[in-house]
């Protein structure tokens, strides 16, 4: 893992709070007391899981407020081809998963799959785990502000094959909202920007600091969208 620091003067790992734009404000109020069952029904078990962290980062671009998202390589066995937070598993050079482990290894990630100065990232909360029980993730979501912008592109085209910043007005548009059901069954939150759809566990956790941050707009939850069949093709794989 390279060295850097994490927002001004911090060491990498470290939470700062302090020093936030005000429209952020209320994205860590509402990080520092959200309980894990009003994010998702699907809570770490008591034992197992493979650990891992996302960087859930948001900048501020020429249109305003927006979040990083990365789309994964077409070629990769877990969740092939879905939009999602730069993240993955955490090393053992990260530290301990209890303390600032989830941190370090969501910046680390960042870095090797988008390019990101990490220096330039304040980590300012993180949300409680989550569980994504089809690739046995439990997921730490790190929320870091963008003080200093850095160039990102795809690093590595076997891991990451797009990264793309989306527009806070994009996410929280009542015409790009919906819910999305799943082969299995499973109805949950999806957005269509940028000509992509987000969904699965990048769009629940979206979806629910947009809610309790007081972001949300009022929308059509009767709108309901299905996966196209090159979608269900990637996600059919082991561990999507």
């Amino acid at each position: 893992m390279s060295s850097g620091t994490a927002g001004s003067g911090g060491a990498v790992g470290a939470i700062e709070r302090d020093g936030l734009p005000e429209w952020l404000l209320p994205v860590r109020a509402a990080a520092e007391t959200v309980r894990p069952e009003e994010l998702s029904n699907f809570l770490p078990p008591a034992e197992g899981g493979r650990r891992s962290a996302v960087l859930m980062l948001f900048g501020e671009g020429p249109t305003g407020p927006d979040l990083l998202l990365i789309e994964r390589a077409r070629s990769l066995r877990s969740h092939a081809g879905q939009p999602s937070f730069p993240g993955g598993a955490l090393d053992p050079e990260d530290g301990d998963p209890a303390g600032e482990g989830p941190v370090r290894a969501a910046l680390r990630e960042a870095e090797e799959e988008t390019g990101l100065d990490r220096s330039g990232v304040q980590v300012f909360a993180t949300l409680p785990d989550l569980y994504i029980p089809v690739s046995r993730f439990v997921v730490t979501t790190v929320l870091g502000w963008w003080r200093h912008e850095s160039p990102v592109s795809p690093v590595d085209l076997g891991e990451t094959g797009a990264v793309f910043r989306v527009p806070l007005a994009d996410l929280t548009d009542p015409a790009n909202r919906a819910r999305l059901k799943h082969p299995s069954g499973h109805l949950g939150p999806a957005f269509e920007v940028g000509g992509r759809l987000v969904w699965g566990f990048t769009a629940g956790v979206i979806d629910r600091v947009l809610h309790f941050s007081g972001l949300e707009q009022p929308w059509d939850r009767g709108r309901t969208l299905t996966l196209s069949a090159d979608a269900l093709d990637l996600s059919a794989r082991k561990g999507s």
